[in-house]
């Protein structure tokens, strides 16, 4: 009975949620849509899996926002039933796509986190002005005491620095939250015409400054560029919503990161990390990272999980190159590592799959320990897939592949395949989805283009015939197959 009734509390808690969330048609989408200020619009189909995983995240953040002032709405089309041709209004042509709305109209498209928190935050931003207007000593204390940067700034009459500084907000208005205030009060005890970044409390520490003053010329562009520079101060908590804003050279250290249960023991290792990048902040930049949410990272450096409490610390240098520390984690330990990442001295990390005993098949077999003699130096034109095992599309390719590295025996072109999944795949090489194929010319392997075109094997003849840098012994550069003398 008591198992009966959590449950039900439980999915009375999903419905209540889930009822946040406009259902919006064909029928009432332009009406309903005029109704609210703002509003998100998720357009998607109930069998994709993004989809389904988004929704909760979604509902959540629908129930977190809804009362907030300026509101937002948060709606959704079913772009398989009821909503075709709204989706199709909007050029909907995957899913999920998220929209925003003004006033009935639409404002652009939605390019932020797919998380409630996420979410939240990215919408607050874009309602209301872009720095709050801070009328009282009681406003600023609760604007700088939330759980992330705020930047203030201090003017006394308009200038050329407040007009610069209110263009800053506004473009970076859904990153940073910004505020600004003339009370005199508060003016004596902060600048009387100046802009201060405040590091949010759980982040402060002995080796750098709870706040920075900004001291350049009245130059949009200057000011944004300082904040860019300070906001993560020296070891910045990189989250996965923000992982664009590190840069190389960086330096992670995963470990158990939580800063809602477990505050200090997170700062425990990061004081200690701290002190030693202290010396090393000309040269990297620094983060920490929960090892929980950044597992495929771990996995690209060899680690499927991190036994214990220590960090573990990756870099990658600015070639994009990775390094691991390989010895247990301590000041010494890390202080070491970080001087002959410095100096050059370390060798790169590369994930790769043992280099085959046989490769004297039609279809070459590449890994990354042996890239650049069976693709980048062997002299040859070469065609390379990259595939994973997994992947349906790689399956039903993978006989016609091999045909094709039999009808090329002879000619001067090397068919090439490489498993992405287990093995780092070198610069300029992209994959982001599987299979993916380039064409790189003997001539050309610095620039390689990427194969677009059909998947059956006459297609990938005729392009070879095309492309190669010698014409074919077996057909002509349309793809014809040359008649053979006898």
């Amino acid at each position: 009975m008591l198992r009966y009734l959590l449950l039900l509390v439980l999915a009375c808690a999903v419905l209540a949620t889930e009822e946040d969330v406009l259902e919006l048609t064909d029928e009432d989408f332009s009406t309903r849509v005029q109704e609210h200020e703002t509003m998100l619009v998720m357009f998607y189909a109930p069998w994709c899996g993004h989809c389904k995983k988004l929704k909760p995240e979604y509902a959540k953040a629908a129930g977190i926002i809804k009362d907030n002032d300026p509101p937002v709405t948060l709606a959704k089309v079913d772009c398989t039933e009821a909503g075709k041709e709204t989706c199709n209004k909007f050029s909907v042509t995957g899913y999920p796509t998220l929209k925003i709305f003004r006033n009935g109209e639409l404002s652009q498209d939605y390019s932020g986190p797919r998380e409630a928190a996420g979410i939240v935050k990215y919408l607050k931003a874009q309602v209301g002005p872009s720095s709050k207007d801070l009328l009282s000593e009681e406003a600023f204390e609760d604007f700088i005491s939330k759980d992330d940067v705020a930047v203030v700034g201090f003017f006394e009459k308009e200038s050329d620095l407040k007009l610069a500084f209110l263009k800053v907000a506004d473009k970076l208005r859904e990153k940073v939250r910004f505020g600004h205030t003339s009370n005199r009060d508060l003016l004596k005890k902060g600048v009387s015409d100046g802009i201060v970044l405040y590091r949010p409390k759980h982040l402060h520490n002995k080796f750098e400054p709870d706040t920075v003053t900004y001291d350049g010329e009245a130059k949009k562009e200057n000011i944004e560029s300082w904040i860019n520079r300070e906001y993560h101060g020296l070891v910045g908590h990189r989250q996965r919503d923000n992982t664009q804003d590190f840069k190389n050279p960086l330096v992670v250290a995963y470990y158990g990161v939580d800063y809602v249960k477990n505050p200090k023991g997170t700062n425990y290792w990061r004081n200690r990390i701290l002190k030693v990048a202290k010396s090393f902040a000309s040269v990297f930049n620094f983060a920490i990272s929960a090892k929980d949410d950044f597992q495929h990272e771990l996995n690209e450096f060899g680690f499927d999980y991190v036994k214990g409490d220590k960090p573990v610390i990756f870099a990658r240098n600015a070639k994009n190159q990775k390094f691991v520390l390989t010895d247990d984690f301590s000041m010494e330990t890390f202080e070491k590592f970080l001087n002959n990442l410095k100096d050059d001295k370390l060798e790169p990390y590369l994930k790769s799959e043992p280099i085959p005993e046989d490769n004297d098949g039609p279809v070459k077999i590449a890994v990354a320990k042996n890239f650049d003699e069976i693709v980048t130096n062997n002299g040859q034109d070469t065609l390379i897939e990259f595939y994973a095992p997994w992947c349906g599309h790689c399956k039903k390719l993978a006989p016609v592949y091999d045909e094709l590295g039999e009808k090329m025996k002879g000619e001067d072109v090397a068919i090439v395949k490489m498993d992405a999944s287990n093995n780092d795949v070198p610069e300029p090489y992209e994959v982001r989805g599987f299979p993916t194929l380039y064409w790189a010319s003997k001539d050309g392997k610095s620039n390689p283009v990427r194969y677009d075109g059909g998947r059956e094997l006459d297609d990938f003849i005729k392009y070879i015939a095309r492309q190669a840098t010698n014409e074919l012994k077996g057909w002509d550069r349309k793809g014809k197959t040359k008649k053979q003398e006898l």
